[in-house]
């Protein structure tokens, strides 16, 4: 079952199509990257989500029902835009937003302390949010978008003021939080984070969606049939109709790396017999496209053809 269907959505302004005909699909229990660039439509989309803001058209379904005032407490929403306030106590502040979220002042209370003692930041139950530095600020504000639990979790550049070992424990806990049930969709400028947390994505860039699938989905969809290999001697022969040898550079010594495309259909296994038959392999891999160059390629302009050439020459 999806846990999202958003089909045909359309948000337009006075001079300006923030959203056009976006259709996107994410399933339940799953890590869901939204990307794009700046002013590409992403927050808009996440606004109508949340029900800030209204669609012009197109409709929405939340776990098969229409998107309506009830589902505002099954979704935790992480904006980039903090919203915490600055003279109220941690505490306070946590037992309050707990209960917007339909949690009784027991029940916050309970689940507050815990996420405070998981973060090991038990003491700043008395602090006021001026107090804290960016990064403790943006903790508090996590806890407050997850502890009441909700199906559907929304998390707008959660990294923005983290140093390394916060970025560690935040993705951990939002692994956990996948693990245990909720969906979560991650909206970042953070390529490599992708890599490393999003089961499927969308890319959307001027107010259009131009990308959406699996991350293995996507990468297989730009595979130019690219390998890297490492080998000793710098002269060996393979059959010009088949092959091309896109260049080639002296490691060390007499080790070569040398690129090189093979013809659609030629599967990796052909390509690794046919070389050890020429010269000695040290090493053998085939050259997938990283999501950040994907990302760069199509939000430039390049068409999939163009875009498979760039990555092979990359």
């Amino acid at each position: 079952m999806e846990a999202l269907s958003v089909k045909n959505v359309t948000k337009r302004y006075t001079n300006h199509v923030a959203l056009d005909n976006v259709s996107i699909t994410i399933p339940q229990k799953s890590i869901y990257g939204l990307l794009g660039p700046n002013g590409a439509g992403k927050t808009t989309l996440i606004r109508i989500i949340n029900q800030i803001i209204n669609r012009d058209a197109g409709d929405i379904t939340l776990f098969g029902e229409p998107l309506n005032e009830s589902h505002v407490g099954v979704i935790g929403y992480l904006p980039e835009e903090r919203g915490l306030y600055k003279k109220l106590k941690i505490g306070d502040q946590l037992l309050y937003l707990a209960q917007l979220k339909g949690m009784s002042r027991a029940q916050a209370l309970e689940k507050s302390k815990a996420w405070l003692k998981k973060f090991q930041v038990t003491d700043w139950w008395d602090k006021k949010v001026e107090d804290l530095s960016k990064g403790m600020a943006q903790k508090v504000q996590f806890i407050s978008t997850v502890m009441h639990e909700p199906k559907l979790i929304i998390l707008d550049e959660p990294f923005s003021g983290f140093d390394p070992v916060n970025a560690k424990l935040i993705t951990e806990e939002i692994l956990a939080l996948r693990d245990r049930g909720s969906t979560i969709i991650f909206s970042t400028h953070r390529m490599e984070t992708v890599e490393d947390l999003c089961d499927d994505i969308a890319l959307i860039n001027k107010s259009k969606k131009i990308l959406e699938g699996s991350k293995k989905q996507v990468k297989d969809q730009f595979r130019s049939n690219t390998f890297l290999v490492e080998h000793h001697g710098n002269s060996f022969s393979l059959d010009p109709s088949r092959y091309e040898i896109v260049k080639q550079r002296l490691i060390e010594g007499d080790l070569y790396g040398t690129t090189l495309k093979a013809q659609a259909g030629i599967k990796p296994n052909q390509v690794i017999r046919e070389l050890i038959e020429k010269t000695e392999v040290s090493s053998f891999q085939e050259k997938l496209p990283s999501m950040a160059d994907i990302f760069i390629g199509l939000v430039q302009g390049e068409d999939e053809d163009a875009l498979r050439r760039h990555l092979q020459e990359v």
